[in-house]
């Protein structure tokens, strides 16, 4: 389940899917596609997503060590199409959010397949099989390959996900609780696709790299706040409430590209308990905090998709055969 926060025997069976808390991966592939509106179409994605267990064990169980996982989140406008359960309390369409000078853009998708492992041909051999599966009831919108770049680094040069939960920490942060019961124990998550202008970046010298982003290249140390002008990534993406209690998220970016294309980027995904939370840093990256103060980082990155998920429990997706 995706609030599990015991033990876990992966080592002996595959990760279960709906497994937030898995570990960050080495490979992953981020697949969103939309659900043709015809019944046969609705029928084969319930069977496909509800059965999502035994496809993680028919790849997984190869290589345990390769710790295949798969989430998937159920977007606001298929939600209704797919059951009759009330809706997650927050969930709703990815709104664009329109900046003075950047636009975080809104795409489709009504299901998100988030796929995990050490070994990328695990990733590539359960997607495979998960196509050859939902066949034409299904359109792939976006489809990115995720690798983990040395030491947990993005395109950029700087380590990503520093600021992730740990511990108890995590479920906190990430995982739906008492406030909806209905779907405790699941978590809202928000992707976005980036894309780099690294020629550009690379050009800027590593201090005000470092300006921009908040953290010391190399060593990946926390630079103090700045008192005037644009804040850095780090400060924007810090979210607090009108009490003064911050918020976190759980993050598993990945770096992704063909240089032969000139493609760089990180693809964005983060879980989180709260949507707003995921919503407000995004509103403070692109319309400033002050207003009209963006984030700089958007200078040299680009959000080219944007879309909004639930992902429930895995005995909620097994339920959908009933």
């Amino acid at each position: 389940m995706a609030n599990s926060t015991g033990d876990h025997p992966w080592q002996r069976v595959p990760i279960e899917p709906q497994s937030v808390d898995a570990p960050l991966s080495r490979a992953a592939v981020f697949l969103v596609v939309t659900v043709a509106d015809t019944p046969d179409a609705l029928a084969t994605a319930r069977d496909v997503i509800s059965s999502i267990s035994d496809l993680v064990k028919t790849v997984g169980f190869r290589d345990l060590n390769a710790h295949l996982s798969c989430n998937i989140g159920i977007g606001a406008q298929f939600w209704s199409r797919l059951t009759d359960v009330a809706p997650p309390v927050e969930l709703h369409p990815f709104a664009e959010i329109r900046g003075a000078v950047h636009t975080a853009v809104a795409s489709p998708g009504d299901l998100l397949f988030h796929i995990r492992a050490e070994r990328g041909d695990f990733c590539f051999e359960f997607e495979r099989q998960l196509l050859d599966l939902l066949g034409d009831a299904i359109t792939v919108q976006d489809e990115v390959t995720g690798f983990r770049y040395f030491d947990a680094r993005d395109l950029l040069g700087f380590v990503d996900g520093t600021a992730n939960p740990t511990g108890g920490d995590m479920a906190e942060a990430a995982i739906v609780g008492d406030e909806d019961p209905v779907h405790a124990g699941g978590s809202y998550v928000v992707v976005q696709k980036y894309l780099h202008d690294l020629s550009t970046w690379n050009r800027l010298p590593v201090p005000s790299q470092e300006d921009v982003i908040g953290r010391t290249k190399v060593e990946n140390i926390e630079l103090d706040d700045v008192e005037h002008g644009q804040k850095a990534h780090k400060t924007l993406a810090t979210i607090t409430d009108d009490q003064g209690v911050e918020h976190d998220i759980l993050r598993d970016n990945m770096p992704f590209g063909r240089p032969g294309q000139g493609e760089f980027g990180t693809y964005f995904i983060g879980y989180s308990r709260r949507l707003w939370v995921i919503e407000k840093m995004l509103e403070r990256m692109f319309v400033g905090d002050p207003v009209g103060s963006h984030d700089r980082i958007l200078d040299f990155s680009t959000a080219v998709t944007g879309t909004t998920f639930f992902v429930p429990t895995r005995g909620f997706l097994e339920a959908l055969a009933d």
